[in-house]
């Protein structure tokens, strides 16, 4: 290009006709043109040789620089040294680029060719690739593919949606979720087995859906694949009868392992009867060393009997079922034999009941011993079952609700049973019946003990305890509340009718706790001493209380006495009674009474008015009893002086009456009579006065002595026969003969007879019977006088025994002393006497004398 430029340049110049100077000027430009130039190739030299360096076309290029440069130095007036250098390069540059185009054009076609060659393989290997996919993708298979080492799974294929295997591949390993337990553990572990140490296998699974599948494991490159196959028909078949083989086989061995683990003795049998296999438990029973010498020896557990009726007894459909007695280690035992008939044989088991029938028993035994103790408790009780059904109740049960034996051993069931309390009215009424009854039911699902209050209408009132046990069924004890809630009920209204009581006493009234401080008081105390509520308030100490009371009474009789009565430590608290005047003038009878619990109960009484009258009825009382005094003093001796001129009266008209004093006219004889009558019941009545005042006294002595019964009830008939023969009445006297003797003061046990006697005769009509009947209780005899007189009004009976009481209606009157010191008499002698009368049926008086020990005299008290 440089050669291109410069030659024009001088040939314009040239033809131009240009002189010498111009054309220096040209040289000169020319020059520097080409200094330009040559600077500028060179910069180009060096670059491009920067470009070429390490390659082939680097020398080259220097070459053909080189010889650019040595041309252009000598023609350097014609052509710069850069103009070549730059022609050299560029045709380097175009050489090299030629060479490197024609090698790249023959690249180009080796990778052409090499490319069409690896299409066609890739799209042979695509064509195979989808073949074995299409084969793999089988929806009856589906393979799993780890790689070696700690890696995610590849999954091939699909399994059948009826065989239950998940489609979505996070969800197919997890086998427990679509297999049965025992094939997802079978297969987790054989997958380890095959990943961790290569090992192959070839199983069958069942899933959740009982499909079948084969499974296969193996271990190729590497890898390790797991091949999930859903069998065809007949394979499956195959396949589910090898797993229900396997199952058998299974639980066979795990039959076998239990019954060999029992300790009851179990065998099996051929169709000729001969052991097959027996446990552990019949080696031991038949002492064979093992269970397989005791097969081989034929030891038989059972006798020859047993087996017989077994053979003949036992059917396919009807097992044998019996006890068999047989001897075991030397000992007979029982056992219950169960022994079951199928097409290849038998096979039996004997259960040792020996120790269960002692228990059996015992426990039979315990439950009649419990049934005989809750049947005679006054508690009513009953027993349910775990149907609810009545087991067992006793006879206060019975008597409490009064229901039919029959109803009641037809066992009905809990809820049978309380309708018919219902219908009968003897549950207590409910608004709500159902929940009521489901209420009391539910205790049969509840494990904790149920206490109910029932209020009867017949207004008893129970306390229902149920009682669930473990085993099922419940307990009911009805406990009768009836007579507690009566007393809670009436101790509660005697308690507030005490509180009333007190607080309306007139006695002042005060208890205290053992530590001195009043618990109650009542007004009656407060105003007694002149105290205010908050001053007897509860816990208040009875210190303050002294102290608020000396005013009324400082003496050490008093509030000191009884602070230290309260606080002392003494294990005897004695009462203290006792009386003292106020400063004020009244006079309180105060008592310290000890209570239960250790407290203290003051009371005092305001007794200014009874002690008033009390001195007044003192005065009064000495002067009665110094009337009293002279009555007797002037009875006494009025009854003594009486008796003298009595019983001169009585002497001179018995005198008259001799033939030896001269005859009497009728009217002289009859006037006689009557005064000897008339003195002689004057004389009775003397005496009986005399003896009554010598009771009162106190100085009548009985003097005792042994007599006999017979003699001494002779004696009162003699005595008394004059005067039944003047009341025209017959005497029948009652005893048995013998009856002994009895210690008593003679006189006055006769006289107790004959004042009885002789006042039923007074009564009695003519012609009638007076009965007196004596018989002996031990030491004790006693005297009977029956009449059959009028009787006795009952109002009069109360004071028969008075003294100067008559009855009216007798033939003679009297003084009405007879029954009184029949009365008198008995008690000096430690008896009594009762008397027994109606109207109209006459009277019946019965004296008891106990015989005394030894004969004594003993005066009256």
């Amino acid at each position: 290009m440089a050669v291109k430029h410069t030659a024009p340049l001088s040939g314009r110049c040239r033809g131009d006709g240009c002189d010498e100077a111009p054309s220096s000027i040209s040289q000169r430009t020319a020059g520097r043109v080409a200094k330009k130039r040559i600077s500028g190739l060179g910069r180009l030299f060096y670059s491009a040789r920067a470009a070429l360096a390490g390659t082939a076309l680097s020398g080259v290029a220097g070459i053909a620089l080189a010889q650019a440069q040595e041309r252009t130095l000598p023609a350097a007036r014609m052509f710069s040294s850069f103009e070549v250098i730059f022609s050299s390069v560029t045709v380097g540059a175009i050489a090299a680029a030629l060479l490197s185009t024609v090698w790249l054009v023959r690249q180009r076609g080796n990778l052409e060719a090499e490319s069409q060659e690896m299409r066609g393989a890739l799209s042979d290997a695509q064509q195979r690739i989808s073949k074995y996919e299409a084969l793999i993708a089988d929806k009856n298979r589906r393979i799993v593919i780890w790689e070696a080492g700690p890696s995610r799974p590849e999954f091939l294929g699909q399994l059948p949606p009826e065989t239950g295997a998940p489609a979505e591949d996070r969800d197919f390993l997890a086998f427990g979720r679509w297999m049965r337990p025992h094939s997802a553990t079978e297969l987790e572990h054989a997958i380890e087995g095959l990943r961790g140490q290569a090992r192959s296998f070839d199983m069958v699974v069942e899933t959740n859906r009982d499909e079948i599948l084969e499974v296969q494991g193996r271990v190729s490159g590497g890898k390790a694949f797991i091949r999930f196959i859903a069998l065809n028909n007949l394979r499956a078949e195959l396949a589910e009868l090898k797993i229900e083989r396997e199952r058998l086989v299974t639980s066979i061995g795990m039959f076998q392992s239990l019954l060999d683990a029992l300790e009851q003795p179990v065998w099996q049998r051929d169709l000729d009867g001969k052991l097959a296999w027996v446990n552990h438990a019949y080696g031991e029973a038949v002492e064979a060393s093992n269970a397989a010498h005791a097969v081989n020896e034929a030891r038989e557990f059972l006798g020859t009997i047993a087996r017989e009726k077994i053979r003949a007894t036992a059917t396919i459909n009807a097992p044998f079922h019996d006890r068999v007695s047989t001897v075991v280690r030397g000992n007979r035992s029982v056992f219950e034999v169960v022994d079951v008939i199928g097409k290849t044989g038998s096979a039996g088991m004997a259960i040792d009941v020996s120790e269960a029938e002692t228990i059996r028993a015992e426990l039979d035994r315990t439950l009649k011993s419990h049934a005989e103790t809750l049947d005679h408790l006054a508690t009513p009780v009953a027993i349910f079952d775990r149907e609810q059904r009545l087991q067992f109740y006793n006879q206060a049960f019975v008597r409490l609700w009064d229901l039919e034996l029959g109803f009641l051993e037809s066992r009905p069931d809990h809820n049978e049973l309380l309708d018919r309390l219902r219908s009968q009215n003897k549950l207590p009424e409910q608004l709500n019946w159902r929940n009521w009854k489901e209420s009391v039911l539910s205790v049969y699902r509840s494990l904790d003990t149920q206490t109910n209050r029932w209020h009867l209408p017949n207004a008893q009132t129970l306390q229902v305890i149920a009682t669930a046990h473990p085993q099922g069924g419940v307990t009911w004890v009805f406990e009768n509340l009836t007579e507690q809630v009566d007393l809670e009920t009436r101790y509660n209204t005697l308690v507030k009718v005490q509180g009333e009581t007190i607080d309306h006493l007139a006695e002042g009234v005060a208890v205290f706790g053992p530590d001195g401080r009043i618990r109650l008081s009542n007004p009656a105390f407060r105003a007694l001493w002149g105290l205010t509520e908050d001053q007897t308030k509860p816990g208040m100490h009875i210190k303050a209380i002294e102290a608020a009371c000396m005013m009324e009474y400082d003496k050490a009789d008093g509030w000191r006495l009884f602070g230290q009565m309260l606080t002392n430590f003494d294990d005897e608290r004695p009462s203290l009674q006792g009386t003292f005047e106020l400063f004020s003038g009244i006079v309180l009878d105060y008592a310290v009474i000890p209570l239960p619990n250790a407290q203290t109960m003051l009371t005092f009484v305001n007794m200014t008015d009874s002690a008033r009258a009390e001195r007044a009825l003192k005065e009064k009382n000495e002067a009665l009893r110094k009337a009293d005094e002279l009555k007797n003093d002037f009875v006494q001796h009025v009854s003594y002086e009486l008796r003298s001129p009595l019983t001169n009266i009585i002497g001179f008209t018995d005198l008259l009456k001799t033939p030896g004093i001269g005859p009497l006219n009728e009217r002289q004889t009859e006037y006689v009579d009557h005064i000897s009558t008339s003195s002689s019941v004057l004389l009775t009545i003397v005496n009986d006065i005399l003896d009554l005042a010598t009771v009162d006294a106190g100085i009548m002595e009985l003097n005792y002595a042994e007599m006999d019964i017979d003699d001494l009830l002779d004696d009162v008939a003699m005595q008394i026969a004059d005067r039944l023969q003047e009341n025209a009445v017959m005497l029948e006297i009652v005893a048995a003969r013998g009856m002994g003797t009895i210690v008593a003061d003679q006189q006055r046990l006769k006289q107790i007879l004959i004042k009885l006697i002789t006042n039923a005769a007074n009564f009695a009509p003519e012609g009638s019977t007076i009965t007196l009947s004596s018989w002996r209780n031990g030491v004790n005899f006693f005297f009977s006088v029956t009449d059959q007189g009028p009787g006795i009004a009952e109002d009069v009976l109360k004071t028969v025994f008075d003294r100067f009481s008559s009855g009216k209606g007798g033939k003679r009157s009297g003084a009405g002393l007879g029954l009184s010191i029949v009365e008198s008499f008995v008690h000096l002698h430690k008896g009594d006497v009762k008397i027994d009368s109606r109207p109209g049926e006459g009277t019946t008086v019965v004296c008891r004398i106990p015989s005394a020990v030894t004969a004594r005299s003993v005066a009256a008290e």
